[in-house]
């Protein structure tokens, strides 16, 4: 009897070391003060955990290591909380610091575990994943022939990445089709471009945030700059396309939506500690506030993004333009640990300037607008239905009590007095209960002529522009 009572007494002895660490990381150093007013029933339960440690390790079919349970365990805990809260290994989190620099390898996809099936946000733009033509809302089913069944995110990076030049093969299940759809896909050195931009002429300009990266602010200045010069000396008019965008760095939300305001509140963040309870707010140095901005969103459109659209929405200075988007209105902070590793925990929600919660409802557009085309007389979408925050199991409530109905039809209705388009009930738009086929291959975004969003926008900017050169006649 002295050996198992051994393994449980270095089983204990490992939880309250690792317990003692947490409690220095989140303490900031006052670690014996939070470990002390840990109450007994915390102990209680460690001790009949160690039991269990023990127990597996001495009658499970096969050795395991107490580091491989602890590591299982610590997912587990984290993935009972929320769908953005992780354990990170030194692997992966040596990966996420330099996804946010825009440079990693892999197939270029956006993933989540939706009721235990792995399935796709949405592909990055230009990558491989986007570019054999996989859909949001594809689950994947199998990954080189391995089910996926209630695999964790974790287990699903490590598969889908590796060496560069190697191919990984994808069984897809997609709604509407009968079988399932087989991807060979080859890992590629993801250079994401964050920010696209084109001339649209007469003046009017567009720039496409594909994700928000270390130094997304700049190179939006970059481009508006560029945008300023030639043809388009003065910039009559911009949209910003925000569609598909996943998000990233909350910095970088709030430069993107600095550039555009000159004072007030961008976003504020709520947690239970201090330190997560921030407010950011406009400069007027390096504003660009004399064009009016149309932003494109849809269901693809998350977090950052989202804190775009929501500042430049309440403060007037943008016309919404799309379908609801993806609804994450919480932060995520990455917490270092000693081995390297590090744990990706949600520590706040943030709040748009007039105090909205997006979190699990989303932004909604002033104008709601599918992107539909016109196929031998019948209308027929051409975005996919979107995965969105409020399927994802245990996401967040909304604080604000928000719900997640659709957004009201509405047209755009040249604005009085501030130079800004606005939008009023009663807009021709999709009929209620549109079931035609998405066919995603309809359209082009960002193209001129195949992108009915972004045409709708276009000519929206130029109906301000003809309303606002007859009121200055007037006066």
């Amino acid at each position: 009897m002295k050996a198992p009572r051994d393994g449980r007494r270095r089983a204990i002895l490992t939880l309250l070391a690792f317990a003692a660490c947490m409690a220095i990381l989140f303490s900031g150093g006052r670690a014996v003060e939070r470990v002390a007013a840990v109450p007994k029933e915390t102990y209680d339960d460690l001790e009949t955990f160690t039991n269990i440690l023990s127990i597996v390790q001495k009658n499970y079919v096969d050795e395991v290591t107490t580091k491989q349970l602890l590591e299982g365990a610590v997912n587990g805990m984290l993935g009972s909380l929320d769908p953005h809260s992780a354990y990170l290994t030194p692997e992966l989190y040596k990966e996420l610091q330099v996804d946010t620099k825009g440079s990693f390898g892999g197939l270029g996809i956006e993933i989540t575990n939706k009721g235990g099936v792995l399935t796709v946000v949405s592909p990055i733009e230009d990558t491989p994943a986007a570019r054999a033509g996989l859909h949001p809302g594809d689950q994947i089913i199998k990954i080189d022939g391995d089910l996926t069944k209630d695999i964790s995110l974790v287990d699903a990076v490590k598969k889908m990445r590796g060496p560069l030049g190697t191919k990984v093969n994808l069984a897809i299940r997609r709604e509407g089709v009968a079988r399932l759809l087989d991807f060979t896909l080859v890992r590629e050195n993801i250079q994401v471009q964050s920010v696209k931009w084109r001339s649209l002429g007469d003046g009017y300009g567009y720039v496409r945030i594909t994700q928000f990266q270390e130094h997304t602010g700049e190179a939006l200045d970059e481009a508006l700059q560029k945008l300023s010069r030639g043809d388009d000396a003065n910039l009559r008019g911009l949209v910003l396309d925000l569609r598909n965008d996943p998000g990233g760095l909350l910095s970088q939300a709030v430069a993107v939506s600095d550039t555009f305001l000159d004072s007030g509140m961008i976003v504020y963040t709520d947690g239970r500690l201090e330190n997560q309870k921030q407010k950011y707010f406009a400069r007027k140095q390096g504003s660009h506030v004399d064009f009016p901005v149309i932003v494109l969103v849809n269901g693809g459109t998350a977090s950052a993004a989202e804190i775009v659209a929501g500042a430049l929405q309440d403060h007037k200075r943008a016309l919404v333009l799309g379908t609801q988007t993806f609804g994450k209105g919480s932060v995520q902070t990455i917490l270092p640990l000693d081995d390297q590793s590090a744990l990706r925990l949600t520590t706040a929600r943030y709040f748009t300037p007039n105090g909205r919660s997006i979190q699990a409802t989303g932004i909604k557009p002033d104008i709601e607008m599918e992107n539909v085309v016109q196929v031998a007389g019948e209308t027929r979408r051409g975005d996919p239905q979107f995965l969105r925050e409020a399927n994802l199991p245990k996401h967040l409530d909304n604080p604000t009590g928000g719900s997640a109905e659709p957004a009201p039809k509405a047209t755009a209705e040249p604005a009085k007095g501030d130079g800004k388009p606005r939008s009023k009930a009663g807009a021709a738009a999709p009929e209620d209960g549109d079931d035609e086929p998405v066919d995603p291959g309809l359209t082009v975004m960002g193209e001129p002529g195949k992108d009915p969003q972004l045409d709708r926008a276009l000519e929206l900017l130029k109906s301000w522009q003809v309303f606002k050169t007859l009121q200055a006649k007037k006066g």
